[in-house]
């Protein structure tokens, strides 16, 4: 999977933390690893000139999505292998993310991840037009969106007891290496 990254926002944004939620939900809903994304992050000044061009609204937004080859989570077991393709560009304006996480009171990351995972699910034909989908697509973006705090969460447990795991090998005297004898010092 191929996970284009640009910001051109002016504002500092967590761009490790945007395309591991993009992967991450791209894996979730089963497409094709070797689909392309696109993430943009844009000044408010763009979005709402994209707003307006695009979706006939005034003013900026948070997050909008352009689908490129219609792609859909999973597929068809009988169907084909397409090979790699286009998933589409998701652009995210931070400024207002900005905005929004502090209304809602959650954090600047948190607000990026959700719209991330936002962005995904509208790229694979999600919408929210009617009350029906809506439940449909905030429930499934909320259930990726644990899913990906969960993960990060045993990662980071994992990544804690190696370091303690390599410091107290360490204090001890072991070093890994195969032709020492990793007796301590003191005792040799």
């Amino acid at each position: 999977m191929s996970i284009e990254f640009a910001n051109e926002s002016g504002v500092e944004v967590p761009a490790e933390l945007i395309i591991e939620a993009a992967r991450f939900a791209i894996v979730a809903m089963d497409v094709n690893p070797a689909a392309l994304l696109s993430v943009l992050c844009v000044d408010e000044d763009t979005m709402a000139d994209m707003h307006v061009q695009w979706m006939d609204l005034p003013g900026p937004t948070d997050v909008m999505s352009f689908p490129m080859d219609e792609l859909v989570p999973g597929g068809r077991p009988d169907a084909a292998d397409l090979g790699p393709a286009i998933l589409g560009d998701i652009v995210l304006c931070p400024e207002f993310a900005a905005q929004q996480a502090k209304t809602a009171k959650r954090s600047f990351d948190h607000e990026l991840s959700m719209l991330t995972i936002h962005g995904v699910l509208h790229l694979l034909g999600f919408d929210h037009a009617d009350p029906d989908e809506e439940r449909e697509m905030f429930g499934l973006q909320n259930e990726i969106l644990d899913a990906f705090y969960a993960e990060r969460h045993r990662l980071a447990q994992q990544q804690r007891q190696s370091d303690r795991d390599a410091r107290l090998l360490s204090n001890i005297g072991f070093t890994g290496d195969p032709g020492a004898t990793d007796v301590p010092p003191e005792e040799k």
